[in-house]
């Protein structure tokens, strides 16, 4: 407690908390077949970054743009493949959520993952979870690590996948 309070003491307050969980690469994971989940081809790197921008942006559309042109980085980024999911609820298939991942030395970090907020709590992350989690088994990884804001959503849909709690992370900024 004492270092929380000199940071603050000095100007420094968090910006996030965060919560870094991590799995086994192999092992069961929880599979919604109603959804697809696909790789995107090079030429679905501009819809890929489309949707994580939307999704992402949805409360702060001051940063479409700027989550464009790093979805555009990142699809473009060796060793990092790229996922969209797909909402099959009404028979029609329409890209609802994006995530990648991150692959290096046997580790695959799972990044970037947003839904729609049209198509949210429909089980779109957890499909987009799992179909990962067997991307990153059959391309040889071992670990499957990631982060989600400590206590939301995103960390519980993640322990529902088999995910666990590393460790617990702070970002400060100096105001």
């Amino acid at each position: 407690m004492e270092a929380l309070d000199l940071l603050c003491a000095r100007g420094y307050r968090p910006v996030e908390i965060a919560s870094v969980l991590h799995r086994s690469a192999s092992g069961p994971v929880v599979h919604d077949s109603k959804h697809r989940v696909d790789l995107i081809t090079p030429d679905q790197a501009e819809l890929w970054s489309e949707i994580s921008a939307s999704a992402w942006s949805h409360e702060h559309p001051e940063f479409l743009q700027t989550l464009r042109d790093f979805g555009a980085i990142t699809a473009a980024r060796a060793n990092t493949h790229c996922f969209l999911a797909y909402a099959n609820e009404s028979g029609d298939s329409e890209p609802a959520a994006a995530g990648a991942l991150s692959i290096h030395q046997g580790v695959a970090l799972f990044i970037g993952a947003a839904t729609l907020p049209e198509f949210r709590r429909r089980g779109l992350q957890s499909t987009l979870l799992a179909e990962r989690v067997l991307y990153a088994h059959a391309a040889g990884c071992d670990l499957a690590m990631m982060a989600a804001e400590a206590g939301g959503e995103s960390q519980r849909n993640a322990e529902r996948n088999g995910f666990r709690i590393a460790y617990t992370r702070i970002k400060w900024k100096l105001d």
